[in-house]
Order: structure tokens, then sequence, then C-alpha cells
């Protein structure tokens, strides 16, 4: 039975040979033919153009009148040529020069009178031998010879899609992998390598024992796991995972972009995916790795940005590949994206992606071990502790951190040290967040006057308040992120809610500032428009997202999209909602704002004292904020392991300023006349001017 089933399979395969071929032969003879007729009209118009016919009595006419110096005659054909100069005119007054060739036909057998008068007239003539080729040979060189040549061709290309994949996908290299392939400890990093991730490590640790060691898991009836999924916002260390990965498992790794399977054909993308895994099969265990896997996997629901054929075949090729290969082959496929919730359903089912590892924000534990890994291959002071820098980098992912170490390291070299001290960190991570300090901006008195203000509302606010994040920084100085003057606050602890107190304390401390230029200036100014927009966000999170509302109740007027992006979200509640929410948060920032400004006012004394001490310095710290408040003298205060500055032995704070040992005298506040000064003493500024944008 077998052997009939083989047999008639076998058939069937020659059969459809046969068919092929012969579609390829008729092919082949259609495009000759085709050929040979294009190339045989081709001469005829190429000889018609250069050439004229004329009657044979006007050819005796030139002869006697001595026109002609050459005649050549091929079958039946006279060929003629003019003398140097002539220019023939026929009867519609055409005239044809040199370029032309003049020929007519000859009448009936050779004349011997043309002979004699071509000689009279000394006129050169002949009749040149052609030699004649088999009309055989002539077959088979402009018939046989092009269709064996086509055939040939075409079953060259049939072959090269056959083995590239098919369709358009398979000429060349095109439908080739291009994933590159690392072996182990070649991508020079390993777990020891990634701090601040140590769930994500302990789930990738697993699958990588699972593939060393797949016996004692197997013994108990566990299964490999096909893939693992990735997910985090950007910087948090998901590539440099996945590269950990290669370095620890001692297998092949492959690595390739979501983006390397699109091209502009369709099919494309799936020849990749099929080569890739039939790579990993030769190899097999390995692990396949594709970043950025949304550029793919995107959800093929035409309402969410689906319909696109390309990606659409490669996505039905991976979710195939994926749930077809033999786990007990050791394949694992690992995946990033900081989009999961624009992926199809179907790629993220269990049994192609088992697990869903979030590789989040490091808290503070993490984010010292991460000080601690980059900071290893950098020269140190005695000075630095990364303690204090972890607590003053909250919210910062890893590459963050990364490149907070690089430009300490860089400032370093700038000021001429050979070790990164504590101020390095500081400063570096300030220019990480808020640019480097322009240095050129000029900046009139008026206005530094009013961003002094500003920024000290900002953090006179926060230090009023119990549940504010503590200041750690005011400046007034321009920096390239476009503010002219920022309030750094960084939390004591890590916090990972947030109650409606600490919203409506964080949107009172955002809009002191304005309440400060109203207050001192009567004025309002452009400087305040980050502010306002931060606080409108958070108004209208806590009505619309978090339920905080006392009109709304718990009620959900938003949805979350890009989650681990730009943390947006869309209203999806009907108009006359909307425009309620509107009116609820509207209500609610001027309510907050009332309540920052009769917080500044009951505290006049100290705004104008803090205004003035950082209208001066312009650049001072939330410590010595704390201790102008507290009666202390504010320059004896560190600043995050930053010792006082005094005696010019660390570098000033701000450009402008030069720090002498002589104490600087606290500013005068309105009604205080100082010893020895007489009344009508220059007092706070009561006017205002435009600065630009806080932060």
């Amino acid at each position: 039975m077998d052997n009939n089933q083989n047999k008639n399979s076998n058939d069937n395969k020659n059969k459809k040979n046969i068919n092929g071929l012969l579609i390829l032969v008729g092919w082949a003879v259609g495009l000759t033919i085709l050929f040979n007729y294009l190339s045989a009209y081709s001469r005829q118009a190429s000889t018609a153009a250069t050439t004229h016919e004329i009657m044979y009595s006007e050819f005796l006419e030139l002869v006697e009148t001595d026109k002609v110096t050459e005649v050549v005659f091929t079958d039946g054909k006279l060929e003629i040529t003019t003398e140097e100069g002539y220019v023939y005119t026929d009867e519609a007054g055409n005239a044809y020069d040199k370029d032309f060739t003049l020929f007519t036909m000859q009448l009936g057998s050779l004349d011997r009178d043309l002979i004699t008068l071509l000689k009279d007239h000394g006129v050169d003539f002949t009749n040149p031998y052609v030699p004649q080729m088999s009309p055989v040979l002539e077959f088979m060189i402009v018939y046989i010879l092009p269709i064996i040549l086509l055939v040939g061709a075409f079953m060259l290309f049939m072959n090269l899609m056959a083995k590239r994949g098919g369709g358009i996908g398979g000429i060349g290299s095109v439908g080739k992998s291009n994933a590159k392939v690392y072996m182990e400890k070649t991508t020079g990093v390993t777990f020891s390598d990634v701090a601040g991730q140590d769930e994500a490590k302990e789930s990738l640790v697993e699958i990588i024992d699972f593939l060393h060691n797949p016996g004692k898991y197997t013994a108990i009836g566990a299964k490999l796991p096909k893939g693992a999924l990735l997910v985090g916002s950007p910087g948090t260390g998901k590539t440099l995972l996945a590269k950990a990965v290669a370095g620890e498992a001692g297998v092949p790794f492959f690595s390739i972009s979501g983006s390397g399977f699109v091209e502009m054909f369709v099919g494309v993308g799936a020849s990749r995916v099929r080569d890739l895994f039939q790579e990993a099969a030769k190899v097999a265990p390995c692990i396949i790795f594709i970043d950025e896997i949304d550029a793919i996997g995107k959800t093929r629901d035409s309402r969410f940005g689906g319909g696109n054929d390309e990606r659409e075949q490669t996505l039905n090729q991976l979710l195939a590949e994926m749930d077809g290969f033999d786990p007990s082959k050791g394949i694992i496929v690992l995946a990033a994206t900081n989009r999961p919730e624009v992926l199809d359903k179907a790629l993220l089912r269990p049994g192609r992606f088992d697990r869903r590892i979030t590789v989040d924000r490091p808290n503070l534990a993490g984010r010292l071990a991460t000080l601690q890994v980059h900071t290893r291959k950098i020269r140190m002071a005695e000075d630095v502790d990364l303690n204090k820098i972890a607590q003053a980098t909250a919210g910062c992912v890893g590459a963050d951190l990364a490149n907070t170490v690089n430009e300490a390291a860089l400032r370093a070299v700038r000021q001429g040290r050979h070790a990164v001290n504590q101020e390095d960190l500081l400063a570096s991570f300030e220019v990480v967040i808020a640019g480097a300090e322009k240095k050129g901006t000029v900046i009139t008195e008026q206005e530094k006057k009013i961003i002094a203000y500003h920024e000290v509302g900002h953090a006179l606010a926060a230090a009023k308040q119990k549940k504010a994040q503590p200041v750690t920084k005011i400046t007034i100085v321009p920096h390239t992120e476009g503010t002219l003057g920022y309030t750094l606050h960084l939390p004591e602890e890590e916090k990972f809610l947030m109650s409606r107190d600490d919203i409506l304390t964080e949107i009172r401390t955002l809009l002191a500032g304005r309440c400060a230029e109203e207050l001192v200036f009567d004025t309002q100014t452009s400087g305040a428009a980050n502010d306002i927009e931060r606080a409108t966000e958070l108004a209208r999170n806590l009505v619309a997202r978090f339920g905080m509302s006392e009109k709304f109740g718990m009620m959900a007027l938003g949805t979350v999209q890009s989650q681990y992006l730009d943390g947006g979200y869309s209203m999806n509640c009907a108009q006359e909602t909307f425009a309620l929410a509107d009116k609820e948060v509207a209500a609610l920032l001027q309510r907050c704002h009332d309540e920052a400004r009769s917080l500044l006012e009951e505290n006049r004394e100290m705004l104008d004292k803090i205004a003035g001490y950082l209208f001066q310095k312009e650049t001072i710290t939330g410590s010595q904020m704390m201790a102008i408040l507290e009666g202390r003298d504010p320059d004896k205060e560190e600043y995050y392991g930053v010792p006082a500055q005094t005696d010019g032995a660390v570098e000033p704070p701000a450009k402008h300023i030069s720090i002498v040992s002589e104490p600087i005298p606290m500013p005068m506040v309105s009604g205080e006349t100082p010893d020895g000064a007489e009344e009508g003493s220059e007092q706070p500024p009561e006017d205002g001017g435009e600065p630009p944008a806080q932060t």
C-alpha cells in the first residue's frame, strides 16, 4: 500500500515537473519569436530612416551627368554613392544629403549597356560576395539557442525562489534573515552588569537554567517556556537584559529588531521569519531576541492601525513559527517593547509568550546598585556618597543613571581633576534633567527678580505643606532645556501611591509660582506655562482617572494609552460629561490657586527673605532655604554630601557669584530697618516683567 502511494506521489510529482517544463518552453518559444520579430522590425525601420529610393531613369540621368561615383549591386538592388557635395532633391522638394543612401531596383537581368555607361563615366561598381550560412545553423542560432537560454534562466530563477522562500523575497538574499548571531560572552555583558532589575533577572536566569539543565524540570513534567516578553519604559534596560542573557546562556543568541523584518515588498518579512527559525533550528538549543516587536506585532484589527498586508503576513508567519516549532529543541524567543497595549492578542497568549516580564524603574536600592555598576570603572573621590546620589535621582531609569555618571566624569575632566567628586555627580544629574547652564543669556534685573520670587513661591509652598516633597535646590540660572530657573523637589522616601491630599498638595505647589508673581508684582507672566500644564494634568487625572472627584465619584472618564511612554489617556465619556469634567477641573485648580496664595500671604516675610537671598546667590539649596526659615546661617548647610561652599574651596553654585569668606548680611524684609540704616532703604521689588518658562 505504501509503495503504491509513493509511486502515485512520484508520478504526480513527475507530471507536475513535465507540465512546468512545457510551460517554460512555451514561454521561451513565444519570447524568442517576439524578440526576432522586434529585431527584424527594428532593422527595417533603421534602414528606412537612412535610405531613399529613386527611379531607374533618375539613376541613369545621374550617371550621365557625372553625379555618381560608385554603384554596388546587391540582390537586384543598386546602391548609389553620389559625388561629394551633391544633394538630391525629389519632386516634392525634399532634399537628401550624404547621410542618406540612394538606391533603385535593377530592371531584369544585368544590362551590359549599363556596365558600358558606368565605364564611360568613370563610375566604380561591384557586386560583393556574401557567404551563405547553412539554413539549419541559422535556425539553431536564431530560434533554438535563445529558447535554451531562456529556459535555463527561468529554471535558475525558480530554484532561487524555492531556496529563499518564494515570492519576490526569494530573489538573492532579500528574504534571508539578517539577525546577528552571538555566542557565549561575545556581547561583553553578563548579569553582573545589570542591576536594579532583580525580578526580571530571576525569570531570565530560570529560562537559561532550563536550557542548560532541562532534566530537573522535565522530571516533574515541566515544559520549556517558548517565549518571554520584556515590557517597560524606554531606558529601563530591556535590551541590556537581552545582551546579558546572550552573555550568560552559553548557547547561540540571534538578535534582530522588529523593523528588520519589514520591507516594501509583500512576503519579504514572512520569508525572513521562516529563515530565522530555520537557522535557529539548526543550532538549537538557542535564543532568539526580537527588539521593538511592536513594529511587526501590532494588532491586526483595522480600528487600531491594522490592515498592512506586509506586516500582517509577517505577524502571521511569526505566530505560526512560535506555535509550530518543537519545544524539545530548546528554541526560546525573547522580545522587548514599550507598547504592549498595541500588540496582537494572539501573540500574547500562553504558548507563544508564556511570560511577561516587567522591567520597571528601579527603586532606591536598585538605583544604588545601578550606580555601583556604572562607577566600577570610574575613578571616584573619597567624598562620593552613592547613597545620597541614589536618593537624589528618584524616578530615573538605568539609562539616566549611566548618562549621569558619564557626564560627571566629563565634568571632572573639564575642571582639571583626576577623580569624580560628589558635586560632579549632582551637577551632572541636573544637566541630564535640565540641561547645561546658558552662559550667554542676558536677563534684565527686573526679570531676574520675578524669576526669583516665582521659584521661591514653589519652594515656600512645598516647605509649608506637610505632604509636599522637600525642596532640594532652587536656581534662577538659565539652562539649555528652555528654563530660566527651576525648583528641584526630591522625595525623602520611595512612594508608589498618591493620595488625594498628595495630589492637591502638588497642585498647590505648582500654582504657587504664579501666586508669588501676583502677590509681589501684581502681574502674571508666561513663566508659569509649564506649571499650569502639569497642574491641569494632575487635576484632570484626579477627576477622570483616580475616582477622587466629589461630583463624579469613582467613575472612570478616561482610558490610559501608552502606559510606558507618555502615559497619556483619552476621554471615553459623553460630551456633556466631558464638559462637566472640565468645569470640575477648573474649579479644583482655582481652589488650589486661592489656597496657595493665602499660604504665601501668611508667610510674606519669609518669601521676601528667601527671594532676596536667592537673588544674591542665584542658586541655593533646600537646606539653605530651611536654614533661613529656622533662623540659622544658610552658608553652613551642605547639599547631598557636598560641604558648605566657603573659602572658595568648591566651585560657586552659579557662574556670576564669587563666594567670599565675609558673612553676607540677611536681606531686608518689608518694614524692617537694619542697624545703622535709614528709613526708606531699598525694599523688595513691587513691579514686574515677564520671564520665560519655569520648571
